[in-house]
């Protein structure tokens, strides 16, 4: 018997499906708790082709949340140790494995080889930056979110309006897994919904999970969702851009107050409150506001807008 005879017996797969999933090729960003059970679902549906990148290595305190890898694994480069797993899982699946940082550089190429493009880095910088390119490409982003005991996935972009539309409005700070915690079961249940809404746009499912959000709320046991066809595209938004996407004539500004000095010689190395009293340039120059998770770099990008027309950039530095 097939290892797929239990789906292909679904009217909604078939071996037509079946078939289309052997010829699928996926971009998976990120190999952490989101991308695991993820990468676990869509090598066991047999979907022929996986890119999976994720610059980080495995720790220990990443494993009550990603049970792919073991302690043997803790040092290594998790897309290896990922790449290593799927082939014992489905030799019949092909991972291409690259150890390194999505970058706005890098995604480009990597979003138009691939069918579904599934937002599993939980990054502001990353999930936005994926979005803007699909938006621009029409291909399908799949996007979630998980902290503490609640978390989102939603579809976006083809035929869906993208992140944007639907978090036009971003806090002013963001807590991550390392300072507010997460528990196994809540990230792997959103990774789950993220491989479930891939193999349905794969297979052309209807209704399609393109334009659906769906929320998880552990603590009180509750699930619930809703369309977002019809949200507005914001307008104009200032976009990400790799450090080195930079030109010479950009007027770049460091707002990261934990960094002793800006990144770079040529950039001015201020705090967001700074900005009201800035002279911004009237020859046309793009400004370029640079952070450690662009998060401080959007909103100062918002105020920038208020009282200047031009051309905004972002750059996210986790690294520096």
């Amino acid at each position: 018997m097939s290892r797929y005879a239990r789906q292909i017996t679904l009217r909604q797969v078939g071996d037509a499906g079946q078939a289309r999933l052997r010829t699928a090729h996926v971009l998976v960003v990120g190999a952490g708790a989101l991308g695991v059970p993820v990468l676990q679902y869509l090598a066991g549906a047999g979907v022929g082709v996986i890119t999976l990148i994720d610059g980080d290595t495995v720790a220990e305190s990443n494993l009550h949340r990603q049970p792919l890898y073991g302690m043997k694994d803790i040092g290594r480069p998790k897309v290896q140790a990922a790449a290593e797993a799927v082939a014992a899982l489905n030799p019949e699946v092909s991972v291409i494995a690259q150890c390194a940082w999505l970058t706005p550089a890098k995604a480009p190429d990597l979003v138009e080889q691939a069918d579904v493009v599934l937002d599993c880095a939980d990054t502001f910088a990353v999930s936005f930056t994926l979005s803007d390119i699909a938006l621009a490409t029409k291909k399908p982003l799949v996007s979630a979110s998980a902290l503490g005991f609640s978390g989102y996935v939603g579809g976006f972009c083809a035929t869906a309006p993208s992140l944007r539309a639907v978090f036009p409005d971003l806090p002013q700070s963001a807590a991550t897994c390392a300072t507010a915690g997460v528990l196994g079961p809540v990230v792997a249940t959103m990774g789950a919904v993220q491989a479930q809404m891939a193999l349905a746009v794969l297979l052309e499912m209807a209704p399609s999970p393109l334009g659906q959000m769906m929320a998880w709320d552990a603590a009180n046991w509750r699930m619930s969702g809703f369309r977002f066809d019809a949200a507005p595209e914001p307008a104009s938004p200032a976009r990400f851009i790799a450090a080195s996407q930079i030109a010479p004539s950009d007027l770049v500004i460091d707002l990261r107050s934990e960094a002793p000095a800006p990144f770079r010689a040529s950039a001015l190395h201020l705090s967001s409150d700074a900005l009201p009293e800035l002279s911004l340039p009237l020859d046309g120059a793009r400004v370029v506001l640079a952070c450690r998770t662009g998060l401080r770099a959007h909103h100062a990008a918002t105020a920038l807008r208020s009282r200047w027309d031009g051309d905004i950039a972002l750059v996210a530095l986790p690294d520096c």
